[in-house]
């Protein structure tokens, strides 16, 4: 007669089909329009960026996993999309040397050092991003026009008065490799919400604040949603599933938070952009906007009287 086993785990007890390395496959997909929009505009100066990018990313974690005698765990495709998301997330002429540095320090100071995926509290193409950012001002805002290579300004620079709207939606303006084309980064988007990745909270929370704010302080609201990288942040940086809070509350307040942190640096601040700085504040924010949007226990806080 065989022995029956019976397997004790604490709850909750939930069985799902998604994968570390479905997600990750699903995020690649609908990255490919983002991608082919950036090559089109930028050509060979964004295949060389975003397999720098790509590539300093993903040996990074296996050399840091091999250093730790880990598992090399590379094949699960988040390193991956770490280095293309940092990649497009900078200018195209950035030098070669920086953007491998970036993606090591994305992956190195923003994930593996936290202990590896699913532990990280802030998002690594963000931290990487910034830390070029901080380190390397000046290549980090030299910008050039699509085709031609030639330096530009951004949109964000120029104004709401000087900027076409359907330049801003095509993507036919300068920037990062993976901000200029809203389109694309919208059919993204789309792929994204209909295989179930992303909630659909946290980038209408960011797109409506910052719309309402716009309006208020009398500026245009669809520049300010076109313009610079509010849409790439609020659709692949901001939706991270380890760094933005798991409650449905927590997400519309985190969507929140950082629009009116963007709309806040670009109004009033020195700097013309603020998405990165603004989902990187939010994220500090997560643990406690799931402690305190979490559900409560029936009956807890209620006082019973003697």
């Amino acid at each position: 007669m065989e022995e029956l086993r019976l397997l004790v785990s604490p709850s909750p007890h939930i069985r799902d089909t998604d994968t570390t390395e479905k997600i990750m496959f699903a995020v690649l997909i609908s990255l490919l329009p983002v991608v082919a929009a950036a090559v089109y505009f930028f050509r060979w100066e964004a295949v060389r960026v975003l397999l720098l990018s790509a590539a300093s990313a993903v040996a990074t974690e296996a050399i840091w996993q091999r250093l730790r005698n880990k598992p090399i765990r590379i094949g699960d495709g988040s390193a991956l999309i770490t280095g293309v998301l940092l990649g497009l997330s900078v200018p195209p002429t950035l030098p070669s040397w920086m953007v491998i540095l970036g993606a090591a320090v994305a992956i190195a100071i923003g994930k593996q050092v936290f202990g590896g995926l699913g532990h990280n509290p802030f998002n690594p193409a963000l931290v990487g991003r910034a830390f070029l950012t901080a380190s390397f001002g000046r290549a980090m805002t030299t910008w050039t026009a699509p085709f031609d290579a030639v330096t530009a300004a951004t949109p964000l620079a120029m104004g709401a008065a000087v900027s076409r709207i359907p330049d801003l939606f095509f993507g036919s303006v300068a920037g990062s490799l993976g901000e200029t084309s809203a389109l694309a980064i919208l059919l993204g988007g789309i792929y994204l919400f209909y295989k179930g990745v992303i909630d659909y909270r946290i980038p209408v929370g960011i797109g409506a604040t910052v719309a309402v704010f716009a309006l208020l302080a009398g500026e245009n609201p669809v520049f300010h949603l076109l313009a610079g990288s509010v849409l790439f942040g609020a659709v692949y940086m901001a939706t991270d599933m380890v760094t933005s809070p798991v409650t449905k509350a927590g997400r519309w307040i985190f969507g929140v938070g950082i629009g009116v942190i963007i709309m806040v640096i670009r109004i009033w601040g020195g700097y013309p952009e603020g998405v990165t700085f603004a989902i990187l504040l939010m994220n500090a924010v997560t643990p406690l906007l799931n402690r305190w949007t979490r559900p409560r226990i029936y009956g807890q806080g209620v006082k019973v009287s003697e």
